[in-house]
Protein backbone atom coordinates (compact mmCIF):
# COMPACT_ATOMS: atom_id res chain seq x y z
CA UNK A 1 0.00 0.00 0.00
CA UNK A 2 2.97 2.31 0.44
CA UNK A 3 3.21 3.35 -3.22
CA UNK A 4 -0.56 3.79 -3.50
CA UNK A 5 -0.56 6.13 -0.52
CA UNK A 6 2.45 8.04 -1.83
CA UNK A 7 0.64 8.73 -5.10
CA UNK A 8 -2.62 9.61 -3.36
CA UNK A 9 -1.00 12.03 -0.93
CA UNK A 10 0.85 13.78 -3.77
CA UNK A 11 -2.40 14.36 -5.66
CA UNK A 12 -4.22 15.54 -2.54
CA UNK A 13 -1.52 18.15 -2.06
CA UNK A 14 -2.04 19.39 -5.62
CA UNK A 15 -5.85 19.31 -5.62
CA UNK A 16 -7.84 20.36 -2.58
CA UNK A 17 -11.33 19.47 -3.83
CA UNK A 18 -11.39 15.93 -5.20
CA UNK A 19 -14.33 15.20 -7.56
CA UNK A 20 -16.55 12.11 -7.45
CA UNK A 21 -16.34 11.29 -11.18
CA UNK A 22 -13.33 10.14 -13.21
CA UNK A 23 -13.20 9.82 -17.00
CA UNK A 24 -10.63 7.76 -18.92
CA UNK A 25 -10.21 8.95 -22.50
CA UNK A 26 -9.46 6.40 -25.21
CA UNK A 27 -7.49 6.63 -28.46
CA UNK A 28 -8.34 9.77 -30.40
CA UNK A 29 -10.89 10.89 -27.81
CA UNK A 30 -8.60 13.19 -25.84
CA UNK A 31 -10.11 16.35 -27.33
CA UNK A 32 -12.75 16.17 -24.61
CA UNK A 33 -10.01 17.65 -22.43
CA UNK A 34 -10.48 20.93 -24.33
CA UNK A 35 -13.99 21.18 -22.84
CA UNK A 36 -12.77 21.00 -19.23
CA UNK A 37 -12.76 24.31 -17.35
CA UNK A 38 -10.92 25.47 -14.22
CA UNK A 39 -8.14 23.03 -15.07
CA UNK A 40 -5.40 21.71 -12.88
CA UNK A 41 -3.14 19.69 -15.21
CA UNK A 42 -0.70 17.19 -13.73
CA UNK A 43 1.56 15.31 -16.20
CA UNK A 44 1.85 11.60 -15.48
CA UNK A 45 5.64 11.93 -15.38
CA UNK A 46 5.35 14.18 -12.32
CA UNK A 47 3.12 11.79 -10.34
CA UNK A 48 4.99 9.36 -8.07
CA UNK A 49 4.67 5.71 -9.18
CA UNK A 50 2.40 6.57 -12.14
CA UNK A 51 3.04 4.84 -15.49
CA UNK A 52 3.67 6.90 -18.64
CA UNK A 53 1.53 6.75 -21.80
CA UNK A 54 3.50 5.71 -24.89
CA UNK A 55 0.74 5.42 -27.52
CA UNK A 56 0.10 8.20 -30.08
CA UNK A 57 -3.17 9.95 -29.21
CA UNK A 58 -2.65 9.47 -25.47
CA UNK A 59 -1.23 12.73 -24.16
CA UNK A 60 -0.34 11.56 -20.66
CA UNK A 61 -1.86 13.96 -18.16
CA UNK A 62 -4.34 13.99 -15.32
CA UNK A 63 -6.78 16.90 -15.56
CA UNK A 64 -8.87 18.07 -12.62
CA UNK A 65 -11.59 20.61 -13.38
CA UNK A 66 -15.24 20.98 -14.30
CA UNK A 67 -17.14 19.58 -17.28
CA UNK A 68 -20.62 20.99 -17.86
CA UNK A 69 -20.22 22.60 -14.40
CA UNK A 70 -19.63 19.16 -12.84
CA UNK A 71 -16.34 18.52 -10.97
CA UNK A 72 -14.42 15.69 -12.68
CA UNK A 73 -10.95 14.30 -13.20
CA UNK A 74 -9.94 13.07 -16.65
CA UNK A 75 -7.13 10.79 -17.70
CA UNK A 76 -5.97 12.16 -21.05
CA UNK A 77 -4.27 8.94 -22.05
CA UNK A 78 -4.37 5.45 -20.55
CA UNK A 79 -2.02 2.50 -20.22
CA UNK A 80 -2.17 -0.78 -22.11
CA UNK A 81 -0.82 -4.27 -21.53
CA UNK A 82 0.71 -4.26 -25.01
CA UNK A 83 2.95 -1.33 -24.08
CA UNK A 84 4.85 -3.71 -21.83
CA UNK A 85 3.13 -2.85 -18.57
CA UNK A 86 1.68 -5.50 -16.29
CA UNK A 87 -2.08 -5.54 -16.02
CA UNK A 88 -1.68 -4.28 -12.46
CA UNK A 89 0.28 -1.28 -13.73
CA UNK A 90 -2.31 -0.49 -16.41
CA UNK A 91 -5.01 -0.27 -13.73
CA UNK A 92 -2.96 1.56 -11.10
CA UNK A 93 -4.95 4.81 -11.58
CA UNK A 94 -8.22 3.05 -10.71
CA UNK A 95 -6.80 2.10 -7.31
CA UNK A 96 -5.73 5.70 -6.82
CA UNK A 97 -9.19 6.96 -7.74
CA UNK A 98 -10.65 4.74 -5.03
CA UNK A 99 -8.24 6.08 -2.40
CA UNK A 100 -8.99 9.66 -3.47
CA UNK A 101 -12.69 9.10 -2.77
CA UNK A 102 -13.87 8.99 -6.38
CA UNK A 103 -17.09 6.98 -6.74
CA UNK A 104 -17.71 6.65 -10.50
CA UNK A 105 -15.46 5.82 -13.45
CA UNK A 106 -16.50 6.57 -17.05
CA UNK A 107 -14.44 4.40 -19.41
CA UNK A 108 -14.16 5.28 -23.10
CA UNK A 109 -12.34 3.54 -25.91
CA UNK A 110 -11.90 3.22 -29.64
CA UNK A 111 -12.73 -0.24 -30.97
CA UNK A 112 -13.32 -2.33 -34.04
CA UNK A 113 -16.90 -3.13 -34.99
CA UNK A 114 -17.87 -6.81 -35.07
CA UNK A 115 -21.65 -6.41 -35.15
CA UNK A 116 -22.61 -6.25 -38.83
CA UNK A 117 -25.26 -3.63 -38.07
CA UNK A 118 -22.64 -1.17 -36.82
CA UNK A 119 -20.93 1.51 -38.88
CA UNK A 120 -17.72 3.47 -38.48
CA UNK A 121 -18.40 6.39 -36.16
CA UNK A 122 -21.12 4.68 -34.14
CA UNK A 123 -21.07 4.89 -30.35
CA UNK A 124 -21.87 1.83 -28.25
CA UNK A 125 -22.80 1.50 -24.57
CA UNK A 126 -20.93 -1.43 -23.04
CA UNK A 127 -23.39 -3.81 -21.39
CA UNK A 128 -20.93 -6.64 -20.79
CA UNK A 129 -17.52 -7.89 -21.87
CA UNK A 130 -15.49 -10.92 -22.92
CA UNK A 131 -11.92 -11.39 -21.67
CA UNK A 132 -11.21 -15.10 -22.09
CA UNK A 133 -7.90 -14.49 -23.82
CA UNK A 134 -6.08 -12.61 -21.08
CA UNK A 135 -5.07 -13.41 -17.53
CA UNK A 136 -7.14 -11.70 -14.86
CA UNK A 137 -5.89 -8.35 -13.62
CA UNK A 138 -6.69 -9.67 -10.12
CA UNK A 139 -4.21 -12.56 -10.44
CA UNK A 140 -1.71 -12.74 -7.57
CA UNK A 141 -2.05 -11.75 -3.92
CA UNK A 142 -5.40 -10.10 -3.26
CA UNK A 143 -5.38 -6.43 -2.27
CA UNK A 144 -7.66 -6.83 0.73
CA UNK A 145 -7.71 -3.07 1.34
CA UNK A 146 -9.70 -2.68 -1.89
CA UNK A 147 -11.90 -5.75 -2.19
CA UNK A 148 -12.43 -9.43 -1.55
CA UNK A 149 -10.66 -12.29 -3.29
CA UNK A 150 -13.58 -13.55 -5.39
CA UNK A 151 -15.91 -10.91 -6.84
CA UNK A 152 -19.23 -11.24 -8.63
CA UNK A 153 -19.08 -9.98 -12.24
CA UNK A 154 -22.77 -9.87 -13.12
CA UNK A 155 -23.01 -6.08 -12.74
CA UNK A 156 -19.63 -4.69 -13.80
CA UNK A 157 -21.22 -1.89 -15.83
CA UNK A 158 -23.69 -0.14 -13.53
CA UNK A 159 -27.20 -0.78 -14.83
CA UNK A 160 -28.50 2.47 -13.36
CA UNK A 161 -26.01 4.42 -15.49
CA UNK A 162 -26.79 2.40 -18.60
CA UNK A 163 -30.45 3.40 -18.25
CA UNK A 164 -29.40 7.05 -17.82
CA UNK A 165 -27.16 6.89 -20.88
CA UNK A 166 -29.60 5.22 -23.28
CA UNK A 167 -31.86 8.24 -23.91
CA UNK A 168 -28.84 10.56 -24.03
CA UNK A 169 -27.27 8.45 -26.76
CA UNK A 170 -30.52 8.26 -28.69
CA UNK A 171 -31.10 12.02 -28.52
CA UNK A 172 -27.59 13.04 -29.55
CA UNK A 173 -26.63 10.37 -32.11
CA UNK A 174 -30.05 9.24 -33.34
CA UNK A 175 -29.39 5.64 -32.31
CA UNK A 176 -28.60 3.66 -29.18
CA UNK A 177 -26.27 0.69 -29.57
CA UNK A 178 -25.82 -1.59 -26.57
CA UNK A 179 -23.32 -4.38 -26.86
CA UNK A 180 -20.62 -6.68 -25.58
CA UNK A 181 -17.00 -5.53 -25.79
CA UNK A 182 -14.29 -8.15 -26.34
CA UNK A 183 -10.88 -7.47 -24.81
CA UNK A 184 -7.80 -8.67 -26.71
CA UNK A 185 -4.24 -8.06 -25.57
CA UNK A 186 -2.86 -6.55 -28.80
CA UNK A 187 -0.99 -4.72 -30.16
CA UNK A 188 -1.74 -6.61 -33.39
CA UNK A 189 -5.25 -6.37 -34.72
CA UNK A 190 -7.28 -9.57 -34.82
CA UNK A 191 -7.42 -12.00 -37.73
CA UNK A 192 -10.67 -12.53 -39.67
CA UNK A 193 -10.94 -15.97 -38.06
CA UNK A 194 -10.64 -14.47 -34.59
CA UNK A 195 -13.33 -11.94 -35.42
CA UNK A 196 -15.67 -14.69 -36.64
CA UNK A 197 -15.07 -16.56 -33.40
CA UNK A 198 -15.73 -13.47 -31.28
CA UNK A 199 -18.96 -12.76 -33.19
CA UNK A 200 -20.10 -16.33 -32.56
CA UNK A 201 -19.47 -15.80 -28.84
CA UNK A 202 -21.62 -12.66 -28.84
CA UNK A 203 -19.09 -9.84 -29.16
CA UNK A 204 -20.20 -6.61 -30.84
CA UNK A 205 -16.89 -4.73 -30.68
CA UNK A 206 -13.25 -5.54 -29.97
CA UNK A 207 -10.43 -3.51 -28.44
CA UNK A 208 -7.26 -3.54 -26.37
CA UNK A 209 -8.25 -1.70 -23.19
CA UNK A 210 -11.06 -0.97 -20.73
CA UNK A 211 -11.82 -4.46 -19.38
CA UNK A 212 -8.93 -4.61 -16.87
CA UNK A 213 -9.93 -1.14 -15.64
CA UNK A 214 -13.56 -2.19 -15.34
CA UNK A 215 -12.63 -5.30 -13.35
CA UNK A 216 -10.48 -3.31 -10.93
CA UNK A 217 -13.24 -0.71 -10.58
CA UNK A 218 -15.63 -3.52 -9.69
CA UNK A 219 -13.11 -5.00 -7.23
CA UNK A 220 -12.67 -1.58 -5.63
CA UNK A 221 -16.40 -0.93 -5.27
CA UNK A 222 -16.57 1.85 -7.85
CA UNK A 223 -19.52 2.40 -10.17
CA UNK A 224 -18.60 2.05 -13.83
CA UNK A 225 -19.99 2.92 -17.26
CA UNK A 226 -18.31 2.19 -20.61
CA UNK A 227 -18.68 3.91 -23.99
CA UNK A 228 -17.08 2.59 -27.17
CA UNK A 229 -16.46 4.55 -30.35
CA UNK A 230 -16.50 2.24 -33.37
CA UNK A 231 -13.55 3.74 -35.24
CA UNK A 232 -13.17 0.94 -37.77
CA UNK A 233 -14.84 -2.30 -38.78
CA UNK A 234 -12.86 -5.33 -37.65
CA UNK A 235 -10.83 -7.64 -39.88
CA UNK A 236 -12.98 -9.65 -42.26
CA UNK A 237 -15.93 -7.27 -41.87
CA UNK A 238 -14.37 -4.88 -44.37
CA UNK A 239 -11.55 -5.13 -46.89
CA UNK A 240 -9.61 -2.14 -45.54
CA UNK A 241 -6.11 -2.37 -44.09
CA UNK A 242 -6.44 -1.48 -40.40
CA UNK A 243 -4.21 1.33 -39.09
CA UNK A 244 -4.03 3.39 -35.90
CA UNK A 245 -4.16 6.57 -38.01
CA UNK A 246 -7.62 5.54 -39.26
CA UNK A 247 -8.70 5.03 -35.65
CA UNK A 248 -7.69 8.58 -34.73
CA UNK A 249 -9.21 10.03 -37.92
CA UNK A 250 -12.62 8.45 -37.31
CA UNK A 251 -12.55 9.49 -33.63
CA UNK A 252 -11.96 13.07 -34.75
CA UNK A 253 -15.00 12.96 -37.06
CA UNK A 254 -17.35 11.91 -34.26
CA UNK A 255 -15.79 13.96 -31.47
CA UNK A 256 -18.74 16.36 -31.44
CA UNK A 257 -21.26 13.64 -30.59
CA UNK A 258 -18.83 11.98 -28.21
CA UNK A 259 -18.24 15.20 -26.25
CA UNK A 260 -21.96 15.96 -26.12
CA UNK A 261 -22.78 12.49 -24.78
CA UNK A 262 -20.14 12.64 -22.03
CA UNK A 263 -21.08 16.18 -20.97
CA UNK A 264 -24.74 15.23 -20.67
CA UNK A 265 -23.89 11.99 -18.85
CA UNK A 266 -21.81 13.65 -16.13
CA UNK A 267 -24.61 16.15 -15.52
CA UNK A 268 -27.18 13.38 -15.15
CA UNK A 269 -24.94 11.25 -12.91
CA UNK A 270 -24.37 14.23 -10.63
CA UNK A 271 -28.11 14.84 -10.38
Amino acid sequence: MKEFLETTNYLKEKVKNIPKIAIILGSGLGTLADEIENKIIIPYKDIPNFPISTVPGHKGELIFGTLNNVPIVAMNGRFHYYEGYTLQETTYPIRIFKLLGIETVILTNAAGGINLNYEKGDLMIIEDHLSFFSESVLRGPNLDEFGERFIDMSNVYTKEYIEILKPIMQKITGKCNLGTYAYMKGPNYETPAEIRALRTMGADAVGMSTVPEAIVARHSGLKCIGITCITNMAAGVCNEVLTHEDVKETAKKVEGNFKAVIKELVKEIKN
